[in-house]
């Protein structure tokens, strides 16, 4: 029954021999599998009648009576229970299944598509929230590897202004140790020059003495009598001779001097 993508099913009491659509004997009741939960009406009277008859029922319809609890009170009637009985037992077995097909609610194809949606956003969102992981991890590289170039850079420069540094100070050294060669010359030159002027002013004195020593010494021995006549004169040239030889040995020593 029903329509196209839309169908309800009956429940029919039929002749075996008869086809599925074909003719039957009497109509039992509706069922809806569509709906949430599926809608089942039933003659519950008749059904039972139709079993004590001796219907056998299709395993669709076996399934349905037996939720319904109507198999349930069959088997109690052929057994002789109390009608207070049979109604307690149908409730208790109704309402347990009705709690199991809440707890197993049938999913529609609506639901699930949303279920489809649901999981798809929350792909996305993991999806992102990886994404922004990776793209705050890549900045934090490109910060570290910044300021890791920035400290090289900065080493790189301390270390050429030590450089720069070492090198003035090796360049004053050597202007200081130049000036100091300059000077140590400059007072070698200016002593020697001293020395010298020295020497001359101590060899013209002895050169004098000892030319006047000489000529005394070569005077003929016929004037020796005029010497000794002029003792005082001897007594010069006598005590002039050491003079001259001293000033020699100065004259000579300060021209080895000059020479180192």
């Amino acid at each position: 029954m029903g329509r196209t993508k839309r169908p309800i099913y009956g429940l029919v009491a039929a002749d075996s021999r008869s086809p599925r659509d074909g003719r039957f004997i009497e109509d039992l009741g509706r069922y809806d599998a569509l709906t949430e939960p599926a809608t089942i009406e039933l003659k519950r009277d008749r059904i039972l009648y139709w079993l004590e008859q001796g219907a056998q029922p299709s395993d669709t319809v076996r399934s349905i009576l037996s939720k319904e609890g109507v198999m349930l009170q069959h088997f109690m009637v052929k057994r002789g229970l109390t009608d207070a009985q049979i109604e307690e037992a149908v409730a208790e077995h109704r309402q347990r299944h009705e709690e199991k097909a809440r707890s197993a609610t049938k999913t529609t194809a609506g639901d699930r598509r949303a279920a489809a949606l649901a999981a798809e956003a929350t792909l996305a969102v993991e999806k992102e929230a990886e994404m922004a992981k990776a793209r705050a991890e890549a900045e934090a590289k490109a910060k570290a590897d910044a300021e890791e170039a920035k400290r090289k850079a900065a080493e790189e420069v301390k270390e050429q202004r030590e450089a720069a540094a070492q090198t003035a100070k090796v360049e004053q050294a050597e202007k200081n140790i130049e000036q100091a060669e300059a000077d140590a010359e400059l007072a070698v030159s200016g002593k020697a020059k001293s020395d010298a002027v020295a020497d001359e002013a101590v060899a013209e004195p002895a050169a004098e003495a000892a030319k006047e020593a000489k000529a005394v010494v070569e005077k003929p021995t016929e004037v020796k009598a005029e010497a000794a006549a002029d003792a005082p004169a001897e007594k010069s040239a006598a005590e002039a001779a050491p003079k001259a030889e001293k000033a020699a040995d100065s004259t000579q020593a300060s021209e080895e001097a000059a020479k180192k």
